[in-house]
């Protein structure tokens, strides 16, 4: 029935379209680019139900307050104090390995403004897991959400970078003047 809702939402009010091709691994960090507005999550949210996903999201905790917090909850939102010192990528990791299924959706820029020097936590969290990183384009020209691609981290962060970020270079934003791939 959610996914029903979900497509109904995603293909026929809104129009957009999907290209998937990857597994539907169990665990998979979903590297999602390009970030240029909130409305991404809606978006991406209604494009994985309506594939028949389930994923969750790190979000500042100062948006889980009453009564969005019960909301960010419900659709998969993990609040984050980036105040404290604890490690996220372990705080991570040890989420992945409890869990029979998992799907962890991160923006890779950590803004909505354009940032050449993308943060590297996604990676780091799909190292320590062992799970593979799904890419996941977000395109508003075609209005379609791709997913196209996988890597397992090598461990040669630079290259493994390089190659994710070459993936995102033809993907359009909603305001594409914010989205910088920065030194490939």
């Amino acid at each position: 029935m959610k996914k029903a809702i979900y497509s109904f939402i995603y293909y026929r009010l809104l129009g957009w379209k999907t290209n998937v091709t990857v597994p539907n691994y169990d665990k998979c960090i979903v590297c999602a680019a390009p970030h240029t507005t909130n409305l991404d999550l809606f978006i991406g949210k209604l494009f994985y139900g309506a594939i028949g996903g389930k994923t969750s999201f790190m979000m500042k905790k100062d948006w889980f307050f009453f009564p969005l917090g019960i909301f960010f909850k419900a659709v998969g939102g993990i609040p984050v104090d980036r105040s404290k010192k604890t490690s996220l990528v372990d705080q991570m990791a040890k989420r992945f390995a409890e869990s029979t299924k998992f799907h962890l959706a991160i923006t890779p820029e950590g803004t909505r403004k354009a940032n050449p020097n993308w943060k590297k936590g996604f990676y780091f969290i799909a190292q320590k897991a062992q799970v593979p990183i799904v890419l996941v384009g977000i395109d508003y020209s075609t209005k379609t959400i791709s997913a196209t691609k996988a890597i397992m981290p090598s461990g040669d962060i630079k290259e493994d970078m390089r190659e994710i970020k070459l993936y995102y270079k033809d993907f359009k934003g909603k305001h594409p003047e914010n989205f910088a791939l920065g030194e490939l």
